[in-house]
């Protein structure tokens, strides 16, 4: 005999969560190096930040600098891949080994 009663609380477990408990906030203990801690400081007096908002807000921006990386690096591999003339194709790789290793990857390198 199946209740009434596992069929609601079976179909509530499964349901997908709201936008509204997916943008909850999560406490989160982290230990960080002292020089850093110091900068993190530093930034929220600065910012007139609690250390906490100082630290959310240095952790979005290093994500967008991230999610920004990975889609230059996936823009220069798609023109790479793309150009056929050779003195573009040739500069369209040292773009890739630009995105890939850094401005300072090519020896003598002019962008500089």
């Amino acid at each position: 005999m199946v209740h009434s009663w596992y069929n609601k609380s079976m179909a509530s477990q499964s349901k997908p969560l709201s936008r509204a408990s997916r943008a909850k906030a999560i406490r989160q203990s982290v230990t960080i190096p002292a020089p850093l801690a110091v900068e993190v400081r530093r930034i929220g007096k600065e910012r007139h930040l609690t250390i906490s908002r100082a630290l959310v807000t240095l952790a979005e921006r290093g994500v967008q600098a991230e999610r920004e990386a990975k889609e230059n690096l996936k823009a220069a591999y798609r023109r790479f891949l793309k150009e056929q003339e050779p003195s573009k194709k040739e500069e369209a790789g040292k773009d890739l080994i630009r995105a890939i290793f850094g401005t300072d990857a090519i020896a003598e390198d002019p962008v500089r």
